[in-house]
């Protein structure tokens, strides 16, 4: 029975992991340029981001040169996040809607040009959640917040769970929408092409009519 436990718990946190989103990378970006990084999240997630300017001189400060402008939004238009002119920050927020979300970071124009080195590490999910500070919160022992955690965890499952299926289901709606306008232009085409020829074939029988050959 303990074996079995076990199993049970290792697959609910291999799934918690899988399901969970965690985009952690080191880009370069050149003055006057825009990086633009994109994360698909699903509806009323938590998504949290951390964002700093690797500084190129060890021991001494930051040049004015090394800053950035962050703006995180959804594929809808909708802003979430605004920074101008930072060399370091953080957002976080809950999604409305499921889609796909950038965070677009423009350097700023210098001369000459420079490039500057961001980190950036960026969450979704169960990942999102500040577990340190739940457990200072509320005062639980650390088994409670370990079930806390794996509930989380399977609460996520579930509803990607529902996400996928209704993606899948998106995805089944557009394929025989798909299959059926290529119907209704395949019998357009065919349509087409026969009365083309009808009209070639009329146009050379007249034009043979005419001299006399037929």
């Amino acid at each position: 029975m303990m074996i079995l436990r076990s199993n049970a718990l290792f697959l609910v946190l291999i799934l918690g992991f899988s399901l969970t989103q965690i985009q952690s990378l080191r880009f370069e970006i050149e003055s006057g340029h825009t990086k633009c990084i994109s994360e698909e999240i699903k509806g009323h997630s938590m998504t949290v981001g951390k964002y700093h300017i690797i500084n190129p001189n060890d021991g001494h400060p930051l040049p004015d040169t090394h800053k950035v402008t962050v703006r995180a939004t959804s594929e809808h238009g909708n802003s979430y996040h605004y920074a101008e002119n930072v060399h370091e920050g953080h957002f976080s927020f809950e999604t409305v809607e499921a889609g796909d979300y950038q965070s677009c970071f423009v350097a700023a124009d210098h001369k000459p040009p420079v490039k500057l080195t961001v980190d950036f590490e960026w969450k979704t999910g169960v990942a999102a959640k500040d577990w340190t500070n739940v457990a200072k919160k509320a005062s639980v022992e650390a088994m409670e917040l370990e079930l806390k955690h794996m509930a989380e965890t399977v609460q996520a499952i579930h509803d990607e769970m529902f996400y996928l299926r209704e993606r899948e289901e998106e995805m089944h709606d557009l394929n025989i929408s798909t299959n059926d306008k290529m119907a209704w232009m395949t019998g357009l085409s065919i349509l087409i092409c026969l009365s083309v020829a009808g009209l070639q074939f009329w146009h050379l029988k007249t034009f043979f009519e005419k001299k006399k050959l037929i």
